[in-house]
């Protein structure tokens, strides 16, 4: 049944699928069956946006297997399997035909499996990359995401818990920039985007992720927005820009701060005060800072909680939108609440605007009570230079802060003498120290095939298999 329904639904959606801004004319309609199979190895996708007409030959581009920032989580740890399930945007055959990828790592035996494929989005649009979350059973749960309405997102959920093998098909549907996160006991609070036609942020509740409620409208400011989010306890922080009636998301600018304890019944501001959405006038109550008033512009990379439950935002401040020296300076920022006000810091100079890296804050119990909120933080991140410069990533250090984000020390470069800029570093939700960080790499500015990484909480760096040969096989380390 669930199948017929699919067909009816993408058969009506197939004007909206003409309208999809890819190279590929409009796909037929596809019945889901389970599972496509399992791929070959660990390939990612390419991908590019906005060409230029310079060297650096796009806005952004490159291996964007883990992309896009706003994609939250595409990792997560399962203490109960002892593994790492992750999602990624597989490449197919030319590495440029997007396919719903899911596997994990088996932290018992350091192997992984062939990936599974779940369904091929029919585009080479690295906005339609999955991610995903684990449920109290076990159940591993894919949101295939879309990119605006030109193409359906799906939400799939395996058909046994702790494995891969098969997906059933629970709702086709329209979402952008997912972010879900299931709470034990509660179910899902689901961030994501609505193209309405601004890029406008919703949220929506399920107890069992089948049956949903109605989107609710968080915030609608001139042409929208792009949002990072993450839980802590029992609540969910989400910090977010805006983007202008002039220059819309090439304009984006401003910070922002929201959170919920009550699964979205309500939100408050940083310091606590119940603020009404959804929000629409860019001076409000969430804002954390004005950087429309310093022309400077804003690209969210993550957000992390200390150990006292304050938030710290993780992003790149630029002067402009384009590839190349004349957007600089960029500069890794923080913003941090301090329990009085947000307190910004910045020293570690960024090359593009898309140099995306996650950061990770010491969370032990002891930081609680020895001293709270001081604990040391990490940034993984592609700062250093790019063996394709003024493009997104670059080779992958290990920087840590012991003073909040005021100054940062480099530990470790991860990465060395690459033929390719390594890409959008992400961190796993409840990461496992063997499996710490995980992202992508390929040429920046010219189409090319892209391998998937992860590192351990060392800085070891592990590449996953390119091409298998047999079911289970171990990543290589990369020297």
């Amino acid at each position: 049944m669930k199948r017929w329904l699919l067909i009816l639904f993408l058969a009506a959606s197939s004007s909206a699928f003409s309208a999809a801004k890819t190279k590929q004319a409009a796909p037929p309609p596809q019945a889901f069956t389970g599972v496509i199979g399992k791929a070959e190895g660990y390939r990612g996708i390419w991908y590019f946006n906005q060409p230029q007409k310079d060297e650096y030959v796009y806005k952004y581009s490159g291996g964007l297997g883990t992309y896009c920032a706003d994609h939250i989580p595409m990792a997560v740890y399962s203490e109960e399997a002892n593994k790492t399930f992750f999602v990624f945007g597989g490449g197919g055959e030319d590495n440029r035909s997007l396919q719903e990828m899911v596997s994990y790592y088996d932290h018992a035996t350091g192997l992984v499996p062939r990936p599974t494929h779940i369904l091929d989005k029919r585009t080479d649009d690295a906005h339609d990359n999955p991610v995903l979350a684990l449920d109290a059973r076990g159940h591993v749960w894919v949101f295939a995401s879309a990119h605006g309405t030109a193409r359906p997102a799906y939400i799939f959920r395996s058909r046994a818990p702790y494995a891969i093998e098969q997906f059933d098909l629970i709702q086709a549907t329209n979402f952008s920039y997912p972010q879900p996160w299931y709470f034990k006991g509660r179910g899902f609070l689901f961030l994501h985007t609505r193209y309405d036609p601004a890029h406008s942020l919703y949220w929506m509740t399920s107890r069992d992720g089948v049956t949903w409620d109605s989107p609710q409208l968080l915030a609608s400011i001139e042409q929208g927005h792009y949002q990072v989010s993450w839980p802590w306890r029992d609540k969910v922080g989400t910090a977010f820009n805006y983007h202008p009636k002039v220059g819309g998301l090439n304009a984006r600018t401003n910070l922002y701060y929201l959170e919920t304890r009550d699964f979205g019944r309500t939100w408050q501001n940083v310091r606590g005060e119940t603020v009404a959405v959804p929000l629409r006038e860019i001076d409000n109550a969430a804002l954390v800072h004005d950087y429309a008033a310093e022309k400077r512009l804003v690209y969210i990379c993550d957000m992390q909680y200390d150990s006292a439950g304050r938030p710290i935002i993780l992003y790149i401040t630029s002067r402009g939108y384009a590839s190349g020296p004349a957007s600089g300076p960029r500069t890794w920022t923080t913003a941090r609440w301090t329990g009085k006000r947000w307190e910004i810091a910045g020293s570690i100079p960024a090359d593009s605007n898309y140099d995306m890296g996650s950061l990770y804050i010491g969370t032990h119990w002891l930081w609680r009570w020895i001293a709270p909120g001081r604990q040391p933080w990490q940034l993984i991140a592609p700062t250093e230079p790019a063996p394709q410069a003024y493009n997104p990533g670059g080779e992958v250090a290990m920087w840590v802060s012991r003073n909040r984000g005021r100054t940062w020390k480099k530990e470790k470069q991860m990465t060395h003498d690459s033929e390719y800029n390594h890409t959008y570093v992400r961190r796993p939700l409840n990461a496992h120290p063997d499996f710490w960080a995980y992202w992508a790499d390929g040429h920046a500015r010219r189409p090319s095939e892209s391998r998937l990484y992860f590192a351990d909480k060392t800085g070891r760096v592990f590449r996953l298999p390119f091409t298998m040969t047999q079911e289970f096989e171990k990543p290589e380390r990369v020297r």
